[in-house]
């Protein structure tokens, strides 16, 4: 039997792209209790509990973090 597969997940590079930063949500709210990151999004509860009044800075911060996060995985 193969793994399960990861739910899928939005990009976004808080350097190169301008704009508005988008929620990393994808309606996939689970928190990993191992990781005490949200399997969806990657993003702490603070973080997700801070994302909705975030100035644009934070917000770009919080996807600095997810984008480590992602990649210091072997599935990321």
């Amino acid at each position: 039997m193969s793994p399960p597969a990861s739910p899928p997940t939005i990009r976004f590079d808080p350097v190169a792209t301008t704009g508005p930063a988008p929620s990393p949500c994808i309606s996939v709210c689970q928190m990993d209790t191992s990781t005490d990151l949200c399997i969806g999004c990657q993003r702490t509860i603070p973080e997700i509990m801070a994302w909705g009044s975030a100035t644009e800075g934070t917000r770009r911060a919080i996807w600095r973090a997810i984008n480590a996060r992602r990649n210091a995985t072997p599935h990321g």
